[in-house]
């Protein structure tokens, strides 16, 4: 491999963090500026440089910049997308109400259903009708189908249009001769088929993503437009590649035509690295806790690898409540995502109890502390008045933090109404946001059927590595590791994930009754779709892996499990392997076997990767100039011991095999860890902080 310079990413709700890796050099440097919102490309600019500044080296020299976006979530959450039209086979236009029919809380009264993206008055319905075994039926009326989009578009004036039909996962050729009408007609138009977005069974979870990648397609494309130009204006020849909600890296082509597939795009990024430091320290179970600015993620890490699903919901009117989301076929790294970050306001609800977050400071205002106009206090403001955070160090002394008006704004806001002095108050704060994540860690565990003792925690994001040591005390986890560089690991995510694209096509078929040819023909196509798209990527043909699996159920269950199949042309023959491929699933899921009914298959998945770029964690470039590591004493609350005097360390001076224990403060540019009593920390070979709870 050609050495060469990267960079990756990260834009936050709070910060945008960056981390370059020189591979001419060995060296990392990293970085972190505040997320620019009204424009995102701002703090990207601002960022790259001063690395490149620091680094000593120029734009053009930049191999490849790989990012990640909130931005998809973002306008999905807050329901200010694109206005977009649907067409839809006559007789379904009400598809997104009806859903499945299923209450997601059958005692409320008042329930709230999660509201549609596409209001009825902008869906129009066109003869045609295929069966669900791929049959037309019904021809394909063209002429209504070129007058509804024009009536749409030119009455209605909608910005994007979504098209699906019934059954086009079994036979898209409707869908395609309507993307033909509508290339020919309207070529500037954003709009998405079904059948290329989720080609997979079910009518309404299709029809949601679709209209969930149109809803956002026209935002997308404008922003990544102006990215790359701007890019191109500040001297970088290299290619711009984007992160895929699954942990994958695509194309800015991809991530157009596609950007659904992108919602997770920034989480997928600290699950990554958490994979990543999986394999590099040998912890093969790990909790990935990932705290930034407005919201803390919670992924479990088994075997070195994420767990991933093909079903996500999006938007949901209540946070936890399955069903009362935009359900969306997209393949995505699994985790829990709240509203627990740096930047979660505390306030006093209705009952007159206090609450923290999930509204959130963002980085405009920002937290009180910022000194910008905040005037709600904030998780990172109860941090600071607790001593884990230095008011003149933070982001390296770049911004200075006001003890004063934080302290003020506890008082007035939270401590007074509540009746507390402003030290329980500060407390409060901190310890309602541990126990909301670690809640959220224990349901997230519960749902997975995961003991907790099997996990060490891996901790990083600004807020993470604050939080940790508490954290890991509350879910009684005996180890925790903690990088160097752990406020920006998640953009190190980005240069670590290999580049990775997934496919599926549904054929639903009992075993025996499957057509081999057709099957093969169905895997044929996404192999190539696969090999075009990761060598577009920058990778190299001989080194792309592929592996496929099938979702596959007993007959008359309602939901499917993933089943490893072979990677080959397959026949008759391949029956009884594929059999016993999935009663070993079944197995390892509900421990028992039934093998008198029936198996069919439902939907058929390719996943192509190439190979983990070779990263040397080697932050020399960045490191203190300081001899000793141990840069002196300050008061530091402790639920064992009050306000106590704690040892604060350089973590850029301290050197492998150090070992120190708590109480300790360790800051470093972008983050810092706190380390509660008793608590041994010891720096591996890498850098790590390893701390064993006691």
């Amino acid at each position: 491999m050609n050495e060469r310079i990267r960079i990756g990413v990260d834009v936050g709700g709070t910060f945008t963090d960056f981390v370059m890796v020189d591979e001419e050099r060995d060296l990392i440097y990293t970085g972190k500026r505040l997320t620019t919102p009204d424009d995102p490309s701002a703090a990207i600019l601002d960022g790259t440089a001063r690395l490149l500044t620091e680094a000593g080296t120029d734009a053009s020299k930049v191999h490849s910049i790989v990012h990640g976006t909130t931005l998809v979530t973002n306008t999905i959450i807050e329901r200010d997308g694109a206005k977009i039209g649907l067409i839809t086979t006559k007789g379904v236009r009400d598809t997104l109400e009806m859903g499945k029919e299923i209450r997601y809380d059958l005692y409320d009264l008042f329930l709230e259903a999660p509201p549609t993206l596409v209001p009825r008055h902008l869906r129009r319905e066109v003869a045609e009708r295929v069966a669900p075994d791929g049959e037309v039926l019904l021809a394909f009326d063209v002429d209504a189908f070129r007058k509804a989009a024009r009536d749409l578009i030119e009455t209605e004036k909608v910005e994007a249009i979504a098209v699906c039909f019934m059954h086009a996962y079994r036979n898209p050729d409707h869908e395609r001769q309507a993307k033909a009408v509508l290339i020919e007609e309207f070529g500037a138009m954003p709009f998405t088929i079904s059948s290329d977005v989720a080609p997979e069974i079910r009518e309404f979870e299709r029809t949601s993503t679709a209209c969930a990648n149109a809803y956002v397609q026209p935002r997308m494309q404008s922003y990544l437009k102006r990215l790359e130009a701007e890019l191109r204006v500040a001297g970088h020849t290299g290619a711009l590649y984007v992160m895929l909600s699954g942990g994958g890296i695509t194309t800015v082509q991809s991530a157009r035509d596609f950007p659904i597939r992108l919602i997770e795009s920034g989480p997928a990024a600290g699950a990554m690295a958490a994979s990543y430091y999986s394999t590099l320290t040998g912890s093969e179970n790990l909790i990935s806790f990932d705290m930034g600015g407005t919201t803390a993620k919670m992924c479990l890490i088994d075997g070195g690898q994420p767990d991933r699903k093909h079903d996500f919901e999006a938007g949901r009117v209540r946070r936890f409540q399955k069903g009362s989301g935009l359900p969306l076929k997209v393949s995505v790294v699994d985790m829990i995502e709240i509203g627990a970050g740096g930047g979660s306001l505390a306030n006093i609800d209705s009952m007159g109890l206090l609450k923290v977050g999930p509204r959130s400071a963002g980085s405009a205002p920002g937290p009180v502390c910022y000194g910008l106009g905040g005037t709600d206090p904030a998780v990172t403001d109860a941090d600071l008045y607790l001593g884990y955070l230095n008011p003149d160090y933070f982001l390296g002394g770049e911004m200075t933090l006001d003890m004063t008006t934080v302290e003020k704004a506890i008082e007035e806001n939270i401590a007074k109404p509540l009746g507390l002095s402003t030290l329980d108050a500060a407390i409060g704060i901190h310890n309602i946001v541990n126990e909301n994540m670690a809640a959220a860690t224990r349901m997230h565990l519960a749902e997975k059927g995961r003991d907790p003792r099997r996990y060490q925690m891996i901790a990083f994001g600004g807020a993470g590595p604050v939080h940790a040591y508490g954290l890991a005390q509350i879910l009684k986890l005996n180890r925790l590791v903690v990088p160097l560089g752990a406020g920006v690991t998640s953009a190190l995510g980005f240069l670590v994930a290999a580049p990775a694209i997934d496919y599926v096509r549904s054929y639903v078929a009992r075993l025996e009754q499957i057509d081999w040819s057709h099957l093969n023909i169905l895997f044929e196509e996404m192999e190539t779709e696969a090999r075009a798209l990761l060598v577009d990527a920058g990778a190299r043909p001989e080194e792309i892996t592929l592996t496929r699996t099938a979702d596959m159920r007993h007959i008359g269950q309602g939901f499917e499990i993933a089943v490893p199949i072979p990677n080959k042309i397959m026949g008759a023959e391949s029956l009884p392997g594929i059999r016993e491929a999935f009663f070993t699933a079944y197995h390892g899921l509900f421990e028992r076997t039934v093998r008198d009914v029936p198996i069919e298959a439902m939907s058929w998945r390719l996943a192509a990767s190439a190979p983990v770029p070779d990263i040397k964690l080697d932050f020399s470039g960045q490191s203190s100039t300081e001899t000793e590591a141990l840069k002196g004493t300050r008061q530091v609350y402790f639920p064992e011991t009050g306000f106590t005097a704690c040892d604060v360390y350089d973590r850029y001076a301290l050197r492998p095999d150090d070992a120190f224990t708590g109480p300790a403060v360790v800051e470093e540019r972008e983050s810092t860890t706190v380390i509660g009593p008793g608590g041994k920390v010891t720096v591996d070979s890498y850098r790590n902080l390893i701390c064993d709870l006691p």
